[in-house]
């Protein structure tokens, strides 16, 4: 029996999100009869403590930071230990939306414009700028995960109720030192998964998200009854194809490994697609787009974590 250690928690802003779904990782992982330990990581003594396991691979079920921007891949390559999803470059990459989009620029898939800039230069005249420029926009952490620290402003007032609660913003930012703006973009919102499948990647479908918030924040992400799924999205069929071939570029380009999760938007007027983010540790949560879209092709939760071990291997 191989001995997989699962690492879960993070002591970040998705750390229940990473407990979740490391409960439901866990779960496959003695069904599919392996040795488990896990790992509550922390990052001020994961280097030191990873050193006292005998891990044949260890299941990454860490989200945010120190859990999917490179830098546990790191310490993981640096012992030479498997690991399972993306590599150090990879996860690095995917977890800077602009260096993604930077990435990315030579395909012809379109983003968003940004604007990016230290967190110590945000004030309130600098958004007011932008949402004259723009009109409504989008404030949001370079990297992060989870749509965790997105602002949606979209008039001036709003500009002054977000510094009336200024305690909350430096809260919100707490652990960002850079951020970006973009223009708030309206249209049906798109989610792909990407699974990897005997060394080769495959995009599922596309699922439409319908939030009952403004759009798919942290709060509709992670709780019941906040988002509806329509699965297959409610798009034309060439949109749906350019989407799955677009969040399978993506995952190329990036090198991505084992599952990666792309976020679109669909403008509806103007008849274009946006590449948002990409996402290399996506949720595997009782209510995460994953399992979902795998289970719609007859893919069980099972036979996605006996894929992601198979895939896991010491990669930089």
């Amino acid at each position: 029996k191989q001995n997989i250690i699962v690492l879960e928690g993070g002591y970040n802003e998705e750390h229940e999100v990473s407990l979740s779904t490391a409960k439901e990782v866990k779960n496959a992982i003695l069904e599919l009869n392996y040795n488990l330990e896990s790992i509550k990581v922390n990052p001020k003594n994961f280097y030191k403590k990873i050193k006292k396991f005998n891990a044949d691979i260890c299941f990454n079920a860490l989200h945010g930071p120190f859990g999917e921007d490179g830098k546990i891949q790191k310490i993981l390559f640096d012992n030479r230990i498997k690991f399972s999803h993306s590599g150090v470059k990879a996860s690095s990459i995917a977890f800077d939306k602009y260096l993604t989009k930077k990435t990315i620029e030579k395909t012809g898939i379109n983003c968003p414009e940004s604007i990016v800039f230290k967190k110590s230069e945000l004030n309130k005249e600098m958004l007011e700028g932008f949402n004259k420029k723009y009109g409504s926009i989008i404030l949001k952490p370079v990297s992060s995960g989870s749509s965790y620290g997105v602002q949606l402003i979209k008039s001036l007032e709003d500009v002054k109720l977000l510094y009336r609660n200024s305690l909350d913003i430096k809260t919100l930012y707490a652990n960002h030192d850079n951020l970006m703006v973009e223009p708030y973009i309206k249209g049906k919102e798109l989610t792909v998964s990407v699974v990897e499948e005997n060394k080769k990647s495959r995009a599922i479908e596309v699922t439409e998200i319908i939030s009952n918030n403004f759009f798919f924040d942290y709060t509709a992400k992670y709780n019941k009854g906040f988002s509806k799924h329509i699965l297959p999205a409610n798009i034309p069929d060439h949109v749906y194809q350019k989407c799955l071939n677009n969040a399978k570029i993506v995952h190329d380009i990036l090198g991505c490994r084992g599952v990666s999760r792309s976020d679109f938007l669909y403008d509806e007027i103007n008849k274009k697609i946006y590449f948002l983010e990409i996402n290399t540790q996506p949720g595997l949560t009782p209510v995460s787009l994953v399992p979902e879209q795998l289970n719609y092709n007859n893919i069980d939760f099972l036979t996605l974590i006996e894929n992601l071990l198979k895939a896991s291997s010491c990669q930089e």
